[in-house]
């Protein structure tokens, strides 16, 4: 059994930033991903095993960015500019990555999942 860890989140005013961050124990390509009530769970950014290959979903685009930590199996997402509608739960996951320089946009194709943490931007 895979086990993420994941760690920040919280409660942040609207134009503050905030950081989450995940362990994985091992080599894996990594993405987060959040669902608010109600809603169906939305990719928010995925980042491959090397580093190399990013990307964004497009509401989250040019305000937060995805990174590998200093331990290569944590993945780092710095939040800016939070608004409102990003209040939500997120949830860090892991897959193999047989394909470079892809990155899987949909939940079922990650195959490990932490238990979320949850980011409320107040207005």
């Amino acid at each position: 059994q895979v086990q993420l860890v994941e760690s920040g989140g919280g409660l942040v005013q609207a134009g503050g930033s905030l950081r989450l961050s995940c362990a994985a124990p091992g080599r894996y390509a990594m993405g987060w991903f959040r669902q608010a009530p109600g809603k169906e769970r939305e990719f928010v950014s995925g980042i491959s095993w090397s580093g190399t290959t990013i990307h964004y979903g497009d509401s989250v685009k040019d305000r937060f960015t995805i990174s590998r930590g200093n331990a290569k199996n944590t993945v780092i997402l710095q939040m800016s500019s939070l608004k409102p509608e990003d209040t939500a739960r997120y949830f860090c996951a892991a897959r193999a990555e047989w394909e470079l320089g892809v990155i899987k946009t949909t939940p079922d194709e990650y195959a490990y999942w932490g238990q979320g943490t949850q980011v409320t931007v107040s207005s």
